[in-house]
């Protein structure tokens, strides 16, 4: 299972991102005694009933005093997320050990699993440490929680939710008008992906999320800051997923995205989900020129945009006598490489994207995605899409496409 982080750099959009669930360790070289494991299992499913139903109270409860402000902020937090479902899931206890005052202390792991109604058909599964305390009376105590990678929007603040025709907006930090125009641009770029889609099987709704800061972003992601600065928004999910899989997420770098006027916001949003709409036919032989390269020509697709607007940074090149030689490899599209080849790496994807849908048709240009998607490796994916549904060989089609990149950023 692999899985997939896309973005746009400030309006150019930026790589795909390998990443994968960690590995649950042990906490401790011998397993709790099993009466143990069956209390601190109650204990996480009074917890998780507590959260479903919005009972603070009982929420409270199950948490040791000191820790009650971190978790009375959070379970605020959470009031205007619309879940499905919510459970802790113990995976792993440690050895218990004594405490100073009486009773006894145990690390474990665990998975916080939940789904957002009407957008998840599978949980999200989020790895936790917990941190679990009995005091007097033999009761069990929730007095420490750790996120392993990345942070649901909730342990960030308030979540702020506005649902739209064809998606779901979760905000934190934000004011309800910024928001509410986020969605107005989800709801647009739906039908819009729907159509360069040409009605492909996907959920047709998208899950924005908008944290408050590029910091908070990043820890949205699990990953440093600087790899998303200047980046306007990035799609999470995993590659090849099936119904069987959460929803993606579009995750928005408020900051990049906010230098952007209402044009840029459109083509960012209807690239994202142009993501979520491909999803289930990108796989791990799909190149980046061809998935970013599509959900672009879907984001420019009927804007007016010449070529040269839309690719300024290959136009100078082209302008200067620098035509490319060949299709950018996935390399090129790396978040922390130099800004002007990344560019002009997602602009050359666009324009082979382009031209498929101009010289073959939009139904080519679909039914291509979908034969390299389906490939069972990366090696003679491409190739063989090529010649299956192109009719013609690589060779040609790159020198076709040398072609057409000139004279569209020359006419």
């Amino acid at each position: 299972m692999r899985g997939v982080m896309r973005g746009r750099r400030g309006g150019r959009w930026a790589a795909g991102l390998a990443a994968s669930l960690m590995l649950l360790t042990a906490c401790g070289s011998t397993a709790a005694p099993r009466a143990d494991d069956q209390a601190l299992r109650r204990l996480l499913d009074r917890w998780s009933t507590a959260v479903r139903d919005h009972d603070e109270h009982a929420y409270l409860a199950a948490v040791d005093p000191a820790y009650r402000p971190d978790r009375r902020r959070v379970f605020a937090g959470l009031a205007e997320v619309p879940l499905a479902s919510w459970e802790y899931r113990l995976v792993r206890t440690g050895t218990p050990q004594p405490q100073r005052g009486g009773g006894r202390r145990v690390e474990a792991d665990a998975e916080l699993r939940y789904r957002l109604a009407g957008y998840d058909t599978a949980p999200v599964v989020v790895p936790v440490g917990l941190t679990l305390v009995r005091r007097g009376g033999g009761h069990w105590y929730v007095a420490g929680q750790r996120i392993r990678g990345a942070v649901p929007l909730w342990e960030q603040g308030r979540v702020t939710t506005v649902t739209g025709r064809y998606s779901l907006v979760l905000g934190v930090g934000q004011d309800e008008a910024r928001l509410r125009a986020v969605a107005g641009l989800a709801d647009r770029a739906v039908p819009d992906v729907d159509r360069a889609w040409h009605g492909g099987a996907w959920a047709r709704r998208v899950v924005v999320e908008v944290p408050a800061s590029l910091d908070r972003m990043a820890a949205l992601l699990g990953a440093p800051a600087a790899r998303y600065r200047g980046i306007a928004a990035v799609t999470t999910g995993e590659t090849g997923g099936g119904r069987g899989a959460p929803a993606d997420r579009v995750v928005v770098n408020p900051e990049a995205y906010g230098t952007l006027g209402d044009f840029g916001r459109g083509v960012v949003l209807t690239h994202e989900t142009a993501h979520v709409a491909t999803r289930e036919q990108t796989s791990a032989a799909t190149p980046l020129w061809l998935s970013e390269g599509f959900a672009d020509w879907a984001a420019y697709r009927g804007s007016g945009r010449t070529p040269a607007q839309a690719a300024p940074e290959l136009a100078r090149e082209v302008v200067a006598g620098r035509e490319p030689e060949g299709l950018p490899d996935d390399a090129e599209f790396s978040f922390s490489g130099e800004a002007g080849r990344l560019s002009r790496a997602y602009e050359e994807g666009w324009l082979a994207c382009r031209m498929i849908a101009d010289r073959w048709g939009e139904d080519r240009l679909v039914a291509f995605y979908r034969a390299v998607g389906a490939h069972a490796g990366r090696a003679g994916a491409v190739e063989g899409a090529v010649r299956e549904v192109l009719g013609t060989s690589p060779e040609e089609f790159t020198a076709r496409w040398r072609t057409y990149v000139t004279d569209a950023l020359t006419a």
